[in-house]
């Protein structure tokens, strides 16, 4: 059995579909899903079990050498722990903590003591501003430093990962943006690709943020974008590769501007670009990355030899397979 915590979520369902296409529905979901529409993501899932993520951490507290779903622990294959807050926006450090940080220590100690394979999400985030660098060597951890506190919950679990000598028996993952099918309920925390599609599609033109900095120019800031379905396929990368250990990015290696992710918006769209440029907000300027790109030649190194879908493609197949025909993976 494999365990997905937030396998309602975005980036969850996408692992919990991969695995059906792969075969698999041996899967324990677990996640929160409150009032909002994530229910949806799972309707077309294949899924042994369901539980709500505090009940599901009460089992893991009170079950001792014991599994409480049935029979014992012996038969979880793997948890791949993606529940988490990830909003950026959210700045209750305390809540963060406790369901970003703690929730994924006690998780983690289980698995390792019950010899589980544990796989769960860290953040790009982690790296702030970027002055540090991308790359996911564990040894410079010290030198990150977040922006906010979302990232700064994901640095911490790393750091007493570190610290407890138990980093190099799991795989933390640093996903850095990630777009794709499935990211319906995020929100104000969903993709350029959506807001755009959403924009373009009700006034013909898209708004992206002015640079409030003289080496780039408008629309010319830079992320590593990756689709979902290359996140998942990374993600279950390591479910069946114990070696791999430690800290990896999860991204294409590859920055592409803004405005070249709008271009590609509007071409799935059929549409010739008409992008207005509007002020940052002030109270984001100093705390916005102008600059990310995953190095990932450690999850090469790892033996993940798979090309990552160009954005250009990607956006195609988001546009047209899934936003335009209003469907979810698995559908």
């Amino acid at each position: 059995m494999v365990i997905v915590t937030g396998g309602a979520g975005f980036i969850g369902s996408a692992v919990v579909n991969r695995l059906n296409q792969m075969g698999r529905d041996d899967i324990l979901v677990v996640d929160h899903l409150g009032s909002g529409e994530k229910w949806e993501n799972l309707a077309p899932l294949k899924f042994r079990d369901y539980i709500e993520k505090d009940h599901f951490l009460k089992k893991i507290e009170d079950a001792g050498s014991k599994w409480l779903f049935s029979g014992n622990a012996d038969e979880i294959e793997g948890i791949i722990h993606l529940g988490a807050c990830s909003s950026t926006t959210e700045f209750d450090a305390s809540y963060l903590i406790s369901n970003n940080f703690e929730y994924s220590r006690k998780l983690s100690l289980f698995a390792l003591k019950h010899d589980i394979r544990f796989i769960c999400a860290s953040s790009a985030a982690t790296y702030g501003d970027g002055n540090a660098g991308f790359g996911d060597d564990e040894s410079r951890l010290d030198d990150l430093r977040p922006l906010n506190p979302y990232g700064y919950s994901k640095h911490l679990f790393d750091i007493w990962a570190r610290g407890a000598g138990v980093l190099d028996k799991i795989a933390s993952l640093k996903y850095f943006n990630v777009f794709g099918p499935n990211e319906y309920h995020k929100g104000e925390m969903r993709s350029l690709v959506i807001k755009a599609y959403e924009q373009v599609s009700a006034a013909g033109a898209l708004k992206l943020f002015k640079s409030h900095r003289d080496d780039y120019a408008d629309g010319e800031q830079k992320r590593d974008f990756i689709y979902v379905k290359d996140a998942a396929d990374m993600t279950l990368f390591f479910l069946n590769n114990r070696p791999a250990n430690g800290i990896f990015n999860i991204g294409s290696g590859r920055a592409s501007a803004w405005n070249e992710l709008a271009v590609a918006i509007f071409n799935a769209m059929g549409k010739l670009p008409c992008i207005e440029y509007i002020d940052m907000p002030a109270d984001i300027r100093e705390k916005y990355q102008y600059y990310t790109c995953a190095d990932i030649a450690k999850l090469r190194r790892a033996g993940y030899n798979k090309a990552t879908v160009p954005v250009r493609q990607a956006v195609e197949d988001y546009v047209k397979n899934y936003l335009f025909r209003q469907k979810r993976l698995g559908e």
